[in-house]
């Protein structure tokens, strides 16, 4: 309501903003409980409260950045026009993530795979074919269009997009350099830009 201070976030908020930020950062196997009560000044029973185990906490992480990840995806359907703005704003949402200095939650996640409970693997899994099959609904839309082209299914161009963006990522990362992603970002879109047919002299 107007005339009300903002109100602060819950503590399970608080704590889901803490234990993001240090996937982002650590990956899930570099933090502890211990780790997100120091920087909110509360107890391990505290934490535990909230999230009973950290394979919970940890899943509560995934499925949040996926529902936050979808909405984004919402808008940018609705603030862009045709399939390559769509695709240059797809890559800049993960370049929004490298210019804080964190990766990609479930990019992160998808390299530490084989060390995570069951519904982690789930829930990452789920968040890569949401991305998968928002940009073939794209690119399916943008070859119908003559906006993009490319070799082989819409589907399997898809899984390229996610595949170079997330590869990009962890190269760019590794050299704390932000330009080195968003010149392989562009590459790969631009890759897939369909050339405008050749005009017929007069």
């Amino acid at each position: 309501m107007s005339g009300l201070s903002p109100e602060r976030p819950d503590t399970g908020s608080r704590i889901l903003d803490v234990a993001e930020r240090l996937v982002q950062t650590r990956g899930f196997n570099g933090f502890s409980y211990a780790d997100v009560a120091a920087e909110l000044s509360l107890t391990k029973a505290g934490l535990h409260h909230h999230f009973p185990s950290k394979a919970g906490l940890g899943k509560a992480l995934v499925d949040r950045y996926t529902s936050r990840f979808v909405s984004a995806l919402a808008e940018v359907n609705l603030g862009c026009a045709d399939a390559v703005a769509r695709l240059r704003a797809y890559a800049d949402l993960y370049a929004g993530v490298l210019r804080k200095d964190r990766m990609c939650l479930c990019g992160v996640l998808a390299a530490e795979y084989e060390t995570l409970p069951e519904p982690m693997r789930l829930a990452v899994t789920r968040f890569l074919e949401v991305n998968e099959a928002w940009l073939e609904r794209v690119l399916d839309e943008g070859e119908a269009a003559a906006e993009v082209s490319f070799d082989g299914s819409a589907r399997d161009a898809a899984r390229l997009v996610v595949a170079g963006l997330e590869g990009a990522m962890l190269v760019a990362h590794a050299f704390g350099d932000t330009a080195r992603f968003e010149a392989a970002a562009t590459g790969i879109i631009d890759g897939l830009v369909r050339p405008p047919l050749p005009t017929r002299a007069g």
